[in-house]
């Protein structure tokens, strides 16, 4: 009788920490769902206290305390970052108002390219295909008119944007400082909340995150960093109009596996034909990111990121798509961190099913 009590009682704790879990999570989804719009400040502002909290713990086993060593971090970690952005500032200028300058020779170019096609293209056709094509483009031309009139309307009139981009820049820092300054507090409070008897289980499924997370962001970072240095210098170099521009915009999108590589690709053939019409420029343009793809490959990617976070491009791309798709921009950011914990998680009961007597216990003869 008491065996059959301790049963019961032990299944009815373990549906309890069940429904704990699932009401956990229904409470996270409910919360990104709802308050989206207004927590990429705060998710912004975790990352990079996640990012900066071993240098303040290094500063505090050095005898700086916590606050000071916080305020000394942020503040160092926002002047690189400024500086960067003020010693790009004068070149980005400069190839912007080249490329502005030069945009009324780059649309005829294209219009006479253009235009040449179509008719070498039309020689092609039958006469009647061509009398479709054309009554097809006339009658397409009023729509596409309108269309692209709504979507300047609405890029002129989201000044919303620039007032969420600006709130971005202010408060992130100050929440960030506050994230940096209670981080070890914080994860006492998580480690106390743990059930006691899966207490050092599941700290070693969080240090197996921890350890991938880390080595993930701090091996994309390199990688990023070492693409836009390519791109950026290599199109400056074949003198490509926003060469530096379309190079640090294709590396910093290198975080979504080749995504980077193939826009900047296409964008940077698309400013050559227009600015240089012929194959020299698209050869030298593909050369580009043919030589930085390959040294991401072979060299970079293996000597700081390797095979040992655990996460395979397939499933990045995934991760990154899926998570726009449900929550937008603050999808994608979550969209690693949640990967590697689901990953860790899927690996862990799978290492159990294997070892349970489900998967080896053999059928009663």
């Amino acid at each position: 009788m008491s065996e059959n009590t301790d049963t019961r009682r032990y299944m009815r704790v373990q549906w309890q920490r069940l429904a704990l879990v699932v009401a956990v999570l229904v409470v996270l989804w409910l919360c990104l769902r709802l308050f989206s719009s207004i927590m990429m400040p705060f998710v912004v502002a975790a990352g990079l206290a996640y990012f900066l909290d071993p240098v303040v713990a290094r500063l505090e086993r050095l005898g700086i305390r916590r606050v000071l060593g916080t305020l000394l971090v942020v503040l160092a970690f926002g002047t690189i970052v400024i500086l960067f952005v003020l010693l790009l500032y004068p070149v980005i200028m400069a190839q912007a108002s080249a490329f502005i300058s030069n945009l009324p020779t780059y649309i005829q170019t294209v219009q006479t390219d253009f235009a040449k096609l179509m008719r070498n293209v039309q020689h092609r056709l039958p006469y009647s295909l061509r009398i479709k094509l054309q009554d097809l483009a006339s009658n397409q031309a009023s729509s596409l008119v309108t269309y692209i009139g709504k979507t300047a309307t609405n890029i002129i009139g989201s000044g919303f944007a620039v007032v969420n981009v600006l709130t971005l820049l202010i408060v992130t820092p100050i929440i960030t400082f506050y994230f940096l300054r209670d981080w070890p507090s914080i994860v006492r409070h998580v480690d106390g909340w743990l059930p006691r008897p899966y207490e050092g289980l599941i700290r070693a499924q969080a240090v197996e995150i921890n350890r991938i997370l880390s080595a993930w962001i701090r091996g994309q970072a390199i990688c990023c960093l070492a693409l836009a240095a390519i791109y950026g210098i290599g199109l400056t170099i074949i003198g490509l109009d926003l060469g530096l521009i379309v190079g640090l915009a294709a590396g910093v999108l290198s975080f979504i596996p080749y995504v980077g590589t193939v826009l900047g690709a296409i964008t940077a053939t698309l400013l050559s034909l227009s600015q240089h019409p012929g194959w020299n420029g698209i050869i030298s343009v593909l050369a580009v990111f043919a030589i930085g793809q390959g040294l991401n490959d072979y060299v970079i990617q293996p000597r700081f990121l390797g095979d040992r976070v655990g996460l395979s491009a397939v499933w990045v791309i995934f991760a990154l798509f899926a998570g726009g798709a449900a929550f937008g921009f603050l999808g994608i950011m979550l969209a690693v961190p949640v990967t590697a914990t689901l990953g860790v998680i899927a690996r862990f009961w799978l290492r159990r099913y294997l070892q349970s007597p489900l998967y080896l216990d053999a059928p009663p003869k």
